[in-house]
C-alpha cells in the first residue's frame, strides 16, 4: 500500500528501477503538480493522491522491459500492473500503468485521464483529444459546460507544455 510519492518512489528503487526511470516519473511528476495547482485553482474536486501515486508509478513496467525507456512498446503496461499488485500496490494505482496509455478507454476517471496528460505533457506535448477529456471530466465536476473550464485549463496545459524543453534536456542527464 502507497501513501506518497516517496513511498512509491523507495518501491520503485527496491524492484530494480534505473536511474533514468527515477528521473523520467519526477519529471513527469513535475507537469502533474502543474495540472493539481490548475484544478485547485477551478476548485475542483479531485483526488490529488491518486494522481500523484498514479504518475509516480505508471511505468513501473519498465522495470522489466527497460529497452522501452528508450525505445516503443507496450509490453510495460501489463507487465507494470501485475508487478504493482504483487507488491501489495492498491488496484487504481496499479490500473494506471495501463491506462496512461488507453486513455481512450470510456469510463476512465478524471485522475486516470490526468496520469496520462501529465506523461504526454511533460515533454511539451498537446495531445487534443485527451486534453478535452479531461476537460469534460472537470466540467462535469464543476457543474458547467466545456465552454466554463476550457480557457482556464487550456492555459494550465500549455504553460505546462512551455516547460516541455527544459524537462526534456533535464531526462537525459540520467
Amino acid at each position: 500500500m502507497l501513501d506518497n510519492r516517496a513511498d512509491a518512489y523507495q518501491l520503485l528503487r527496491r524492484l530494480g528501477a534505473s536511474a533514468r526511470l527515477l528521473l523520467h516519473v519526477q519529471l513527469v511528476g513535475e507537469a502533474a503538480d502543474l495540472l493539481m495547482r490548475g484544478y485547485a485553482d477551478l476548485g475542483l474536486d479531485f483526488d490529488a493522491q491518486w494522481i500523484e501515486l498514479g504518475v509516480a508509478v505508471h511505468d513501473a513496467g519498465k522495470i522489466a522491459h527497460p529497452e522501452e525507456l528508450t525505445g516503443p512498446g507496450s509490453l510495460h503496461e501489463p507487465a507494470g500492473k501485475a508487478l504493482l499488485l504483487q507488491n501489495d500496490v492498491q488496484q487504481k494505482i496499479a490500473e494506471c500503468c495501463v491506462s496512461h496509455a488507453a486513455w481512450r478507454t470510456k469510463g476512465l476517471s478524471l485522475e486516470e485521464l490526468s496520469v496520462a496528460l501529465a506523461d504526454k505533457l511533460w515533454k511539451g506535448k498537446r495531445e487534443q483529444d485527451l486534453e478535452l477529456l479531461v476537460i469534460d471530466q472537470a466540467a462535469l465536476r464543476l457543474g458547467v459546460d466545456r465552454w466554463g473550464v476550457f480557457e482556464a485549463l487550456d492555459s494550465v496545459f500549455e504553460e505546462i507544455a512551455a516547460g516541455g524543453s527544459d524537462r526534456l534536456g533535464r531526462s537525459k542527464l540520467a
